[in-house]
Order: structure tokens, then C-alpha cells, then sequence
């Protein structure tokens, strides 16, 4: 089907991007300046912002601890935004709909971002936090079963990397992985995935935009190569929790979560691919207020409850 109504609308009514190369400082404050004040977000039982003491150094995180219930399970949430963008504040409604929607205690990591910050310091940061949650339990008030993991975007990369690492590691305390439209493989060939021809241009994100928004994660030391970098690209997927992937069908990175789903099958993840018709990529953070699309946060919600 064709681009949802209201994206459209919304896209049309944006500026074109200054010309000339990617500006993180420039870009990272357009983005600040957007988010609502306080009084105008999702109200929860509270939100607390503290520092993680981890293996990786000092990170903070901020918590949203969704009703007056004396146990949650955790859910450590990654934000997106090409490694370099994003930050806490960006992806705070996100993270409120996530604890509102599915109860759990959510975790929102403000990892190190690119190109200040070299490969791998930002999914160093993910991991060792979720291995601090899991560490923490009796602060956080963990009720000691659900312990996920989530992200948008490039952080629903870090969330298939994190998976992986703690796989590899022998840490088994994460219970489900959730990835919203994630990247997969930082081998931006056309040729890889039809989605990144067919879906090429005028949905929001365009494929020719990859490699640029890549280029300050990838110059600093990630190797697409590498199954930390590339997820798609880890061998042997046997082993990795349950995972629930939400695609968007008008997305250029479609085409590559979807067959990371197939792949997980394979293995014998139990995994779950949704795709949402009419939409681009970035839509549960940009048009979740969209009925159609707020249906995410259920979808999540019910996974999580398994």
C-alpha cells in the first residue's frame, strides 16, 4: 500500500536538509530542541535519571517505573539514530510508552555515540547495562524473571549485538529481544535486499542516506564484517532468546530484519516478524500517535508477556 496519509503530510512538510556534509553537534540540537517540555510528556509513577557503574565505565541511564506495583520485570531499551544521534531526551516518549504500554520497569541506556566515541564504546555501553540490571536487581526492584531487551532503529542493532555477546559470554539472563525496524547489516550494497531498491526514495529514510549516516559508526573502527556491527552476519544464531521484529513496510532495512527473522526461525529462535503496511522506517518513534502504528506498543506488550 501506499505511504501512510499522515507520514506523508508530515514528510512534505519538512524542510530540505542543509547541504553539505552531516553535522552531528548541528543535527544532535534540531533534535534536542523538538522534545516536549516535561509537563507535556506521558505522566508515569516516576522517571529517575542515574548512573550505571559498570564494566564499560560510568553510563547513565534514565528509569521509568510505569505504576506503584512493589515488583517489575526490566526492560533495557536502546535508542536510535545512526550511532551518532539520539540521545536520552530524544527517545524519552518512546521509552514512557514502552513502560506504560507493557508495565515493565524500562531501562533507557545514554550510551556513547560516534564519531566522539570509537566502535565499540556505545554497545559496550548496552551490554555491560543490561548486565548491571540483571547485577542490581534488588535497587531496581526486579521481580526476577522478564529481563528484555529493546531497540529502534540502530539500537535495534545493539539489541541483536548485546543478545549475541551475552549468548557468547554465557550470561542467559535475558528472556526476549525486540527490535523495531533495526539494521542489520552495515553493507549498504543495493544489491543485497530488493527493499533498498524498491523502497529507495520518498518514504523518509532513502537508501542513498545510508552510507552517510553510517559513515561516522563505521570510520570509527565497525566493521560490517563484523557480527557485532552487522548481526545478520553472526553465523550461528542457535541459542539467542525469543525475539519479536517490527518492520516497516515502506522501509529500505525491511527486507533485512525480515530475513534475520527467517534466519532466527531457523536456528530455532522462537521469533516473530510483523511488518506494519504503509509505513517507513522510524515510525514508532516519529508516528506512534498513528492508531495503526501505536498498535506496536501492544504487539510488544503481548510478546513480553510470554
Amino acid at each position: 500500500m501506499p505511504l501512510h496519509p499522515e507520514i506523508a503530510k508530515a514528510l512534505a512538510a519538512m524542510p530540505a536538509p542543509p547541504p553539505g556534509p552531516l553535522n552531528p553537534e548541528a543535527m544532535r540540537a534540531g533534535e534536542e530542541s523538538q522534545v516536549p517540555p516535561i509537563a507535556e510528556r506521558l505522566p508515569l509513577r516516576s522517571v529517575e535519571d542515574v548512573t550505571a557503574r559498570t564494566a564499560a565505565g560510568d553510563v547513565p541511564v534514565r528509569i521509568y517505573t510505569p505504576d506503584d506495583a512493589p515488583a517489575h520485570g526490566l526492560l533495557v531499551y536502546f535508542h536510535g539514530g545512526a550511532f551518532f544521534l539520539g540521545s536520552l531526551e530524544t527517545h524519552d516518549h518512546v521509552a514512557r510508552s514502552l513502560a506504560k504500554e507493557t508495565g515493565l520497569k524500562v531501562v533507557s541506556v545514554g550510551y556513547r555515540r560516534a564519531p566522539e566515541h570509537a566502535f565499540p564504546a556505545g554497545l559496550d555501553d548496552c551490554y555491560a547495562t543490561v548486565r548491571w540490571a540483571a547485577g542490581n536487581g534488588g535497587d531496581l526492584r526486579w521481580d526476577g524473571r522478564t529481563l528484555a531487551i529493546a531497540g529502534d532503529s540502530s539500537g535495534g542493532t545493539f539489541a541483536a549485538a548485546v543478545a549475541g555477546m551475552a549468548r557468547d559470554d554465557g550470561f542467559d539472563r535475558i528472556t526476549h529481544q525486540v527490535m523495531f525496524y533495526p539494521s542489520l547489516d552495515l553493507d549498504f550494497d543495493v544489491d543485497r535486499y530488493a527493499s533498498l531498491r524498491e523502497n529507495a526514495v520518498g518514504h523518509g529514510l532513502e537508501t542513498a542516506g545510508l552510507k552517510p549516516f553510517n559513515a561516522f559508526y563505521l570510520d570509527s573502527g565497525a566493521d560490517p564484517a563484523d557480527p557485532r556491527v552487522s548481526p545478520i552476519k553472526r553465523a550461528d544464531l542457535t541459542g539467542l532468546p525469543p525475539a519479536l521484529i517490527i518492520t516497516g513496510e515502506l522501509d529500505p532495512l525491511r527486507d533485512e530484519g525480515e530475513l534475520y527473522g527467517r534466519r532466527l526461525e531457523d536456528a530455532g529462535v522462537d521469533a516473530t516478524v510483523s511488518r506494519y503496511a504503509g509505513a517507513g522506517h522510524g515510525f514508532v518513534q516519529h508516528f506512534a500517535w498513528i492508531p495503526e502504528y501505536h498498535r506496536a506498543y501492544a504487539e510488544t506488550r503481548a510478546f513480553l508477556a510470554r
